[in-house]
């Protein structure tokens, strides 16, 4: 038990220190300013280059959006997800260590060892390939849609409705995807900078009111005209769960056959079947999946 007593004192202490820091000073892989910067940046783009020209500056839950940004992104770690995180990892190894396994012994490869930009490849496209794998179980599982429902309650697509989402997500993702990156090994923190602030780039993009599909490119990387049609609140015949999972790759999408995009989607209705009755507070919507029977 001490060993855990450690973890939740250090996870806490350790992140806000961090957190400090981050908000303190300025260097090339600061999350905080860099969310602040590529959010700026998205939304200078769809204020230019606006898709839906009706669609009003401050859109329907703009506000909402931006507060979830900040507390997924930031204050989610700070109160919960750290702690959690660490903790799940420890427990895991211990469970292993108990039945006589260690990961190491199972590391494939070492991502350090390889050249840089070799690696920095191997890691992207682990991490994007396990990430689409699990947005289509939140999709699939219905305990699991209930907690994703929530980014799926946006009604007016814009930058910041790409973190909009409940704060068991990350620990779905992070804990679906400590094994495989285990078993490639560790990168360093600069590698996992960059690999993060592309995906949160793209993911920007993919939500904001922009009409751009890339041309050809279209079918390596997940883009606006693509994405909101995993938004549609109306769901084609051929599938009951959803379209278009990538995050920040389309290109598995088009592998896997679950790429849709009939038409241009820009009017399209966005949410899901039900979504009226959805609440519309941020105490509500974290609370509705523990609320809900179903």
């Amino acid at each position: 038990m001490e060993k855990y007593s450690n973890i939740f004192k250090d996870s806490y202490s350790g992140y806000f220190n961090y957190l400090l820091k981050e908000i303190t000073s300025f260097h090339w892989e600061n999350y905080f300013y860099g969310l602040i910067i590529v959010s700026l940046v998205v939304w200078g783009l769809e204020l230019a280059f606006p898709w839906r020209k009706n669609q009003k500056i401050f859109r329907k839950d703009f506000w909402l959006d931006t507060f979830y940004m900040f507390f997924n992104f930031f204050l989610l770690n700070l109160i919960v997800l750290i702690f959690l995180s660490n903790t799940a990892e420890a427990l895991l190894n211990d469970i292993l260590g108990l039945a006589g396994i260690e990961l190491s012994n199972f590391q494939l490869l070492e991502l350090n060892a390889l050249p840089f930009g070799l690696g920095l490849l191997i890691f992207f496209l682990i991490s994007d390939f396990v990430q689409w794998n699990t947005h289509r179980l939140l999709h699939r599982v219905p305990f699991l849609w209930n907690f994703h429902k929530l980014h799926h309650s946006v009604k007016e697509m814009g930058f910041a409705a790409h973190l909009r989402y409940h704060w068991m997500e990350p620990i779905v993702y992070k804990s679906i995807l400590y094994i495989p990156l285990a078993i490639i090994g560790g990168f360093e923190i600069e590698a996992v900078a960059i690999v993060h602030f592309f995906a949160l780039t793209v993911g920007h993009l993919n939500h904001a009111n922009l009409g751009w599909d890339y041309g050809v490119l279209k079918y390596i990387f997940n883009n606006p005209k693509m994405h909101i049609w995993h938004h549609a609140k109306v769901l084609p015949k051929h599938t009951k769960y959803g379209v278009n999972y990538g995050l920040t790759l389309s290109v598995w999408d088009y592998l896997f056959k679950t790429n849709h995009i009939p038409h241009d989607g820009r009017d399209i209705e966005l949410g899901f079947e039900g979504d009226d009755a959805f609440p519309k507070g941020f105490v509500q919507q974290g609370v509705y999946p523990v609320k809900t029977k179903k």
